[in-house]
């Protein structure tokens, strides 16, 4: 699929997605997911809801949180250790 880009502060428009299911039914497809690092608008997201094809709506902060979660493209900046207390130390037991 082609790729185009939008600026962060700019969402992607029910045309876009128009465009994009018009490709998958010409391509015989009934799931896809559109991927932006921008956000989508109302009017995109209403149009997808009453789609017969799945199509997956992934934005900028999902994108972010999807890679935070697997691993990709990230690393580790500070880790956090959490103490609790070891009740078997104090058994007198």
């Amino acid at each position: 699929m082609p790729a185009k880009h939008h600026a962060t502060n700019v969402s992607v428009g029910r045309p876009d997605i128009q465009a994009f299911v018009g490709s998958l039914v010409g391509h015989g497809s009934s799931k896809s997911v559109f991927v932006t690092t921008s956000s989508f608008s109302t009017p995109a997201v209403e149009f997808v809801r009453h789609l017969n094809q799945r199509v997956i709506l992934i934005d900028g902060a999902a994108l972010a949180d999807l890679m935070i979660e697997h691993g990709v493209g990230v690393r580790v900046s500070r880790a956090v250790e959490i103490k609790k207390i070891d009740l078997d130390f104090f058994d007198p037991g």
